[in-house]
């Protein structure tokens, strides 16, 4: 599983990324947590409002910091 954090490296950028990270570790999944910062590569994805989370290649939220619970939540839809 790939997880990608669109953003420019700001505190809500960052806090997102911890928070993947911490999803990631609680659920024990394997998966690799990407950060993106180029704007060109964020607009690929159609995301005009960072930070925004990317799994598996699908944009799941952007414009505000997701909760762990949240982005675990994001995780086990993509299992299914």
């Amino acid at each position: 599983m790939q997880i990608k954090i669109l953003g420019s490296g700001c505190a809500n950028c960052k806090k997102l990324e911890a928070n993947a990270k911490e999803a990631v570790k609680e659920l024990g999944v394997e998966a690799e947590v990407i950060k993106v910062e180029d704007f060109k590569d964020i607009m690929k994805y159609g995301v005009m409002r960072t930070p925004a989370i990317v799994i598996n290649e699908k944009v799941k939220m952007f414009g505000k910091v997701c909760t762990v619970e949240e982005i675990k939540n994001y995780i086990k839809d993509e299992m299914k």
